[in-house]
């Protein structure tokens, strides 16, 4: 029965129309892009990027943050489906959960990518290699990310099962995992920002309120997206989207957008009212140092668009009408991904420890690597939601296999 799941599963993600392969079709695309930029990478070394000795964290590691966050949202819709036992979001908590797993596959790999050389994980794998555990914060981030990924891939393939064989899910007996991943989700960003925050000798990273900003980023970055997606789904499958969870989920981004912003002030006003030298960096990312200034249009422009987004999401009026609700979205995001990616990774790294000013731009092969992992990602997720909906709607299960001796798929 075990087998026919996963053969069954499996055969419904590829079966839909013609704007699914198409869909499909240009994420392959995409991916192969980046494969080819990445070959290039791996044969002309890290001098491909715009890294250096001076910023050796870029692009890659900007999105790896970021995705994080994404991933770690996936608790938004856990806590109100499994303890509070809200049936609407437990109708898509499962699809947040693919979400999750796509998220952190995404983030491992633009790890991968920024080590130049693959072969070099092999120094993080325990036994194999010197894994350093516990002394290293990049071994507990490898522990953190990897059981949360198997986390969130082994409850729904419990639940979903359960749902192939048309039978309810001993909710006692995967309830326990269910509490473990939504701690271990808060882990997963606590662990990245203390990654960060651990290297004393960056003035910029090294500061207490790292974790809860991470954290409350994340609550904005997650929603943003997932509202988006469940209204994707929404319109190109069958499967009901409950408005009273892009309700709920707006309000959560709401909160987490204004907290957000208010810690952004906090530092702001730390960094500025008695400016020392150790506010160089946040100098250099609003306003410039010595002349240079690549930053500073990219981070005015992400607090301008989370501006916009937390006045439309805070005033209930406009909040309620979708497009704006869509429009806060994309703000939302775009913004924390400026903010939290290049706006916090690489000013880091400017000024130097002798004062040197090195300024850093992402390559083309960094932007069409990034944008292949991103393509993967976005991949993984469709596959995953794929099959997640053909089961919930019964459109695959072991019934109609043994009765029809083939899985039927859903059209979209």
């Amino acid at each position: 029965m075990l087998l026919s799941f996963i053969r069954d599963a499996v055969a419904s993600m590829f079966r839909g129309g013609r704007r699914y392969w198409l869909w499909l079709g240009f994420l392959a695309l995409v991916l192969l892009a980046g494969l080819v930029a990445y070959g290039l990478q791996l044969s002309q070394g890290l001098i491909a990027t715009g890294m250096s000795d001076q910023v050796s964290w870029g692009f890659y590691i900007s999105n790896f943050a970021f995705l994080v966050g994404i991933a770690a949202a996936a608790v938004l819709l856990v806590i109100p489906a499994y303890v509070f036992h809200r049936k609407d979001i437990k109708s898509v908590v499962l699809i947040g959960e693919g979400l999750a797993v796509a998220a952190v596959l995404a983030a491992m790999l633009f790890v991968i990518v920024d080590l130049g050389r693959p072969d070099r994980i092999l120094h993080m794998l325990p036994v194999i290699g010197r894994f350093n555990f516990p002394q290293s914060m990049l071994a507990w981030d490898v522990v953190v990310l990897s059981g949360y990924l198997l986390l969130n891939l082994a409850i729904p393939f419990y639940v979903h099962y359960c749902h192939y064989r048309q039978r309810e899910p001993n909710f006692a007996a995967y309830f326990p995992f269910v509490v473990l991943a939504m701690f271990w989700a808060i882990s997963i960003h606590t662990v990245t920002a203390f990654l960060f925050s651990s290297n004393t000798g960056r003035p910029f990273w090294h500061v207490a309120l790292l974790g809860p900003r991470f954290i409350a980023t994340a609550f904005v970055s997650g929603p943003a997206l997932i509202i988006i997606v469940l209204q994707v789904l929404g319109r190109v499958t069958r499967y009901p989207i409950p408005a009273s969870v892009i309700d709920t989920l707006a309000l959560i981004m709401t909160v987490a957008l204004q907290i957000s912003l208010f810690f952004v002030g906090v530092e702001l006003f730390t960094d500025f009212y008695n400016e020392t030298a150790h506010a160089a960096s946040v100098r250099y990312l609003y306003f410039g140092l010595d002349g240079l200034a690549s930053l500073a249009p990219w981070v005015w422009t992400a607090l301008l668009m989370n501006l916009v987004a937390v006045v439309i999401l805070t005033i209930n009026p406009l909040r309620r009408q979708l497009r704006l609700l869509n429009l806060a979205c994309l703000l939302a995001f775009a913004g924390i991904w400026i903010e939290k990616g290049m706006g916090f990774v690489v000013p880091g790294f400017i000024p130097t420890p002798l004062g040197e000013v090195f300024e850093y731009t992402p390559t083309a092969v960094e932007l069409i690597v990034s944008a292949g992992i991103w393509a993967f990602a976005a991949l993984v997720f469709t596959l995953l939601a794929k099959a997640s909906i053909a089961i919930s709607l019964g459109d695959v299960s072991a019934e109609r296999a043994e009765g029809e001796g083939s899985p039927v798929m859903a059209s979209g």
